[in-house]
C-alpha cells in the first residue's frame, strides 16, 4: 500500500473540512474522472458522507459532475490556485525568459518551486523534437534527482535537507544517486558552481542542468532547468544559458 500523499488527512473520519480535502485529494493524474463510489473508496469517506460533501463541493465549483455521472476537478480551484504567488505569479514573470530559452535551444525548459520535501513544477515548455520527460505542470517530484530539484534542495534549510537525506531515496534509473554522502557532495557543488547537473538520473536518455532563481533578498525561491538528450550537449555548455535565464527571472521578480 502506498503512503498517503503529503498533506492528506489520515483516517476515515475527522472534521468536515478534512474529509472534503480527502475527496479532492482522491483526484490525480491517473484518476481525473471518478464515480461517487470510487471517490468514497479512495478518500476513505463513507458513501453517504461523500455524496453530501460532493454536492456542496459541486455547488461551490471545486468539483464538477458531467452528464456521464463522473466527477472532475472544477474550474473554481484553478481560479483560486491562480492567486498563489509562488505558482502563476512566478510563472507570469518567468514565462518570457523561459520562452526565449526554449526558442534558443529548442529543448525542454522547466520551472519549479519547493513545497516541503518535494518540488512542484510550475511551468514546462517542450522543445520541438526534444527528449521526452516525465514531468507535467502541477505535478510533484523528488528533490533528489532532477536538475531543478537538486538546486532547490541545495538551497533549502538544513532541516529540510536532513529530512530528505534521512529518508530512503527513490531510484529512477541505474544512474540515480541514492547515497546520502554522495548527494551531500553534489549539493555542495551546486552551491559552489551556481548550477546543478542531473545526468540520466530520471531517464537514461536525459541530461538536465538547473540554476536558482532568487528574490530581492537573495533567497532561492525557484529553479529553472534545461532538459536535453544525453550526449547532445555538455553540462558546461548549457550552464551559462540556464544561469543567464535564472538571473533574468530573478531581476524581473525583484523589479
Amino acid at each position: 500500500m502506498s503512503a498517503p500523499r503529503r498533506g492528506r488527512p489520515a483516517g476515515p473520519t475527522g472534521p468536515v473540512i478534512g474529509r472534503a480535502l480527502r475527496l479532492l485529494d482522491a483526484f490525480d493524474a491517473e484518476h481525473r474522472e471518478l464515480t461517487l463510489s470510487e471517490l468514497s473508496r479512495r478518500a476513505e469517506v463513507p458513501l453517504s458522507t461523500a455524496h453530501r460533501l460532493l454536492r456542496e463541493l459541486c455547488a461551490w465549483g471545486a468539483v464538477e459532475r458531467g452528464d456521464d455521472g463522473l466527477f472532475r476537478v472544477g474550474l473554481r480551484l484553478w481560479e483560486l490556485g491562480s492567486l498563489a504567488p509562488r505558482g502563476p505569479g512566478l510563472r507570469e514573470a518567468a514565462l518570457p525568459f523561459l520562452e526565449d530559452l526554449s526558442q534558443i535551444t529548442r529543448e525542454n525548459v522547466q520551472l519549479a518551486v519547493r513545497e516541503g520535501v518535494e518540488l512542484v513544477f510550475v511551468e514546462r515548455i517542450a522543445g520541438s523534437g526534444a527528449v521526452p520527460v516525465l514531468t507535467r505542470v502541477g505535478s510533484r517530484f523528488a528533490l533528489t534527482a532532477t536538475g531543478v530539484g537538486l538546486v532547490l534542495l541545495a538551497h533549502a534549510p538544513v532541516e529540510v535537507q536532513e529530512e530528505v537525506l534521512d529518508r530512503p531515496i527513490e531510484r529512477y534509473t541505474a544512474r540515480t544517486v541514492t547515497d546520502p554522502v554522495q548527494l551531500r557532495r553534489m549539493l555542495a557543488a551546486v552551491r559552489s558552481n551556481g548550477f546543478s547537473i542531473s545526468d540520466r538520473q530520471v531517464t537514461m536518455d536525459a541530461l538536465s542542468v538547473g540554476a536558482p532563481i532568487r528574490d530581492r533578498n537573495g533567497a532561492v525561491i525557484a529553479a529553472v532547468s534545461l532538459v536535453v538528450r544525453h550526449r547532445s550537449s555538455t553540462p558546461h555548455a548549457l550552464a551559462p544559458l540556464v544561469r543567464t535565464s535564472a538571473q533574468a527571472i530573478s531581476r524581473a521578480l525583484s523589479a
